[in-house]
């Protein structure tokens, strides 16, 4: 968990540096492939699913240190040759989850926040899901457990394998010739964002491109087919906690209204999709038709609304790496509550710009939090070692951030009010 941390405080600005940089480079080149409150959703995405990971909730029902004390036919002592092994077992594994989050119902809600980006960029690479608190899937590690990898160098690969799927994210590299037989590149990868039917379900590679080539997923980007991105079934929302859980909600509801008994248990295994016959007809739900002909997800954002996201994600950003570099300080239990207030936060702003009049609730709930947080404990987690001023910084800014998102509250509350008037 601590060790985590202090990887994520190393890699953070990185990844952040690596996506205003193509910002800038698209402004420079004339293709601005990243909208602003995109970007934000997706930078938020992220901070949710680090702060999952590093707080580790959740559960392992068959781990892979197991698999290696039971089922280990040798033991491999050539320490290049255990991390090579490792990382092509990773990804080896990362080729069927991907592909099993794709192709079933169920698993496909651990995955959706990842396409749920109308763009592709950097950012989106962020969107990471919250919703996987089972994992299921340490068997597929079966190559390396055999051979008798060690525990912890899957450790040391796991994270390295994770940030090397960062890079081709992007639409500014083009074709890369001889490596588009080995590795997965963006071309590659924009093929397997896009929501055309040419392109749909393809390319599940991680880090190799040959496994979608051995197992028949391949498709290569076809320069008469322009990829559209994005899910078939918008998500329409910047909130990434609620994009989360839209799709399992659905198969919820839709298990508990059909009156097919045999459809309530199927319907968790069927193809990502697949809804029960009654129920799609009496709540049908929005689906892409015709790619080249939707509206991408864009309420109102003015100068104002931008500034204060980016106020609000940028305060976010510093609040998070404080937790990263002091997990050790602010400890058990606290490190769960600095979790909370961190899910109330991003759930608070996002909710403000998708333009709704009660993120102002989430808003005062995270701020009596976070007050409640310091006259509690008498501090906000152990900052007054840095500076005593800090705490007084963290009540000004509960008391600011309440007032500013009250008034686009009661703004967009007015706004609304006004549009069903006149219709």
């Amino acid at each position: 968990m601590e060790a985590y941390g202090k990887i994520l405080l190393i890699a953070m600005p990185a990844f952040l540096a690596l996506v205003l940089f193509e910002k800038w480079w698209g402004w420079r080149k004339g293709k601005d492939t990243v909208r602003n409150m995109d970007m934000i959703s997706s930078l938020s995405s992220g901070i949710t699913n680090v702060t999952k990971d590093v707080l580790g909730l959740g559960l392992t029902i068959l781990s892979y240190g197991w698999l290696v004390k039971h089922i280990a036919i040798v033991h491999i002592q050539s320490s290049i040759f255990v991390y090579v092994i490792a990382f092509i077992s990773l990804d080896f594994a990362g080729y069927w989850v991907h592909r099993i989050a794709h192709e079933y119902n169920f698993f496909w809600n651990n995955h959706i926040v990842h396409h749920s980006s109308e763009e592709f960029n950097l950012a989106c690479a962020l969107r990471q899901s919250i919703s996987v608190f089972v994992k299921i899937f340490a068997f597929l590690l079966l190559p390396a457990a055999l051979l008798g990898v060690p525990e912890k160098v899957i450790v040391i690969i796991a994270p390295l394998h994770l940030f090397a799927q960062f890079w081709y994210h992007t639409q500014h590299i083009n074709k890369m010739g001889f490596l588009e037989k080995i590795i997965v590149t963006p071309s590659h990868h924009r093929v397997h964002h896009a929501i055309n039917p040419e392109y749909l379900d393809r390319n599940y590679g991680q880090i190799f491109i040959f496994w979608d080539k051995f197992f028949g997923t391949y498709q290569q980007e076809l320069p008469e087919v322009r990829p559209v991105y994005g899910i078939t079934r918008p998500s329409q929302t910047w909130n990434p906690i609620k994009i989360n859980f839209q799709h399992m909600w659905l198969l919820i509801k839709d298990a508990w209204r059909t009156k097919n008994w045999k459809d309530k248990f199927r319907i968790w295994m069927m193809p990502t999709g697949w809804r029960p016959e009654d129920v799609a007809e009496k709540y049908p739900v929005y689906k892409i038709e015709n790619v080249y002909d939707f509206k991408k997800y864009s309420p109102k954002a003015d100068h104002a609304l931008t500034t204060w996201s980016w106020i609000q994600i940028s305060i976010m950003l510093l609040i998070i790496s404080y937790l990263f570099g002091n997990i050790a300080k602010i400890g058990s239990p606290h490190i769960f509550y600095y979790g909370v207030f961190i899910f109330l936060n991003v759930y608070s702003f996002t909710e403000l710009m998708d333009r709704n009049p009660n993120a102002i609730f989430w808003e005062l709930l995270k701020n009596i939090f976070g007050l409640g947080m310091i006259i509690k404990n008498g501090d906000w987690f152990g900052i007054s070692s840095i500076s005593p001023m800090l705490n007084y910084a963290f009540i000004t800014y509960f008391i600011l951030s309440t007032i500013i998102s009250a008034w686009f509250s009661f703004s967009f509350r007015g706004e609304n009010q006004r549009l069903i008037a006149s219709s």
